[in-house]
C-alpha cells in the first residue's frame, strides 16, 4: 500500500510503498477514505505533539474516515462494507496517513450517512476534543457562558456548536474576517483578539485553545480548561482548572454522529490534498490562519 513516511523527526514526508497490514483478534483493516490533518501531526513531526510515544520509520495520522475491509477474530459490532470513522490509538501511532490501517474495531463508529468521507475524516480528532471538554470535563449545562479562543479553527469551530448544542451561551474569539462564519455556526458575541480581550469576569467555561489565556475571565468556581500547552501557568484558587488530552471513545463519536445527523453540527473543511502531498497540508496549517480542517485524500 502507499503511505507518508517519516524516517526522522523534521524529515521529510515522502510517500513509499510499504506492506499492507493485517488485523489483529479484536481490529478491523480499515480502506482508507480521507484522513484529517491536525495541529498535533505537524507539531509531532517537528519533535513536539506526540513525537515521544512514536518510532521510525513514522506514518503520521490520527483522523480516519473509511469502509472496513477485513475484521479480526472477536470483532461483533463492525462487518466488511461498514463505513466507519475514528481516531484510534492516540496517542500512539495510528498511521492514518495510508491506504489502509489496522485498529481495535472498538476506536471507530458508524460514519454519519449525510457526510463524505473527506467530511468525516475531519471530524473525530477535533470534534472528540470539543466533545471531551464540553461534556465529560465541563458537563455544560443550558445558560452556562462558554467563551472559546481560536473559535474559527478545527476544534473551536465544532467546539462552538457543541456547546450550544447544549444551551450555552457561546463567546468566541477570532480575526475579525472569521466573525461571519462563527455567527453562522451560532456563536452569541465574537471577539477580535488582535484588539483585546473578554471585558467580562463571568465566564462558567473557558476554553483555551491556543495557550497562554488568562484565568481572569472565569467566574469563581468556573473552569479553565487549557489545550494543548496544559495549564502549569494558570493560577487560581476559586476556580477548576484542568489539562486535557483527547481519548479513543466510540460513545463520544456516536454523540458527534448524532449531533450531525440532527443538523446541530457540521464540520468545515478549508482545504483538502492528495496523500502525496501531505507535505504541502502540513506547510498550510502550520501558517496557523485555516479556518476549520485540512484533510488529505487517498482515493
Amino acid at each position: 500500500m502507499r503511505a507518508i513516511i517519516q524516517n526522522e523527526l523534521n524529515g521529510p514526508l515522502t510517500l513509499t510503498d510499504v506492506p499492507k497490514p493485517a488485523p489483529l483478534p479484536t481490529e478491523v483493516l480499515v480502506r482508507v477514505h480521507a484522513a484529517g490533518v491536525n495541529p498535533v501531526d505537524w507539531k509531532t513531526r517537528a519533535g513536539g505533539g506526540m513525537a515521544g510515544l512514536q518510532s521510525f520509520p513514522f506514518i503520521n495520522g490520527w483522523d480516519v474516515s473509511g469502509v472496513v475491509e477485513e475484521v479480526g477474530f472477536g470483532v461483533t459490532t463492525l462487518k466488511p462494507g461498514d463505513e466507519v470513522y475514528g481516531m484510534p490509538r492516540f496517542p500512539h501511532a495510528a498511521s492514518a496517513y495510508a491506504e489502509y490501517v489496522t485498529a481495535p474495531s472498538r476506536h471507530f463508529a458508524k460514519k454519519p450517512q449525510s457526510l463524505t468521507h473527506v467530511e468525516a475524516g475531519a471530524l473525530p480528532l477535533a470534534a472528540l476534543t470539543a466533545w471531551q471538554i464540553l461534556k465529560d470535563t465541563a458537563d455544560v449545562q443550558p445558560g452556562q457562558k462558554v467563551l472559546i479562543t481560536a473559535a474559527a479553527g478545527g476544534v473551536g469551530h465544532l467546539a462552538v456548536q457543541i456547546a450550544k448544542a447544549h444551551g450555552a451561551y457561546v463567546i468566541g474569539t477570532a480575526r475579525g474576517p472569521k466573525h461571519a462564519f462563527l455567527k453562522d455556526l451560532g456563536a452569541d458575541e465574537v471577539i477580535d483578539y488582535t484588539l483585546g480581550d473578554y471585558a467580562g469576569n463571568d465566564i462558567d467555561v473557558l476554553v483555551d485553545l491556543v495557550g497562554g489565556s488568562s484565568p481572569e475571565a472565569v467566574r469563581s468556581g468556573g473552569l479553565f480548561v487549557g489545550v494543548p500547552s496544559g495549564v502549569d501557568s494558570v493560577r487560581r484558587d476559586d476556580i477548576r482548572i484542568s489539562p486535557i488530552l483527547v481519548e479513543p471513545d466510540r460513545a463520544g463519536l456516536e454523540a458527534i454522529t448524532a449531533l450531525v445527523e440532527s443538523g446541530e453540527l457540521r464540520v468545515h473543511v478549508d482545504a483538502t490534498f492528495p496523500l502525496e502531498d501531505a507535505g504541502k497540508a502540513h506547510a498550510l496549517g502550520e501558517t496557523g490562519r485555516t479556518q476549520g480542517k485540512i484533510v488529505l485524500e487517498t482515493l
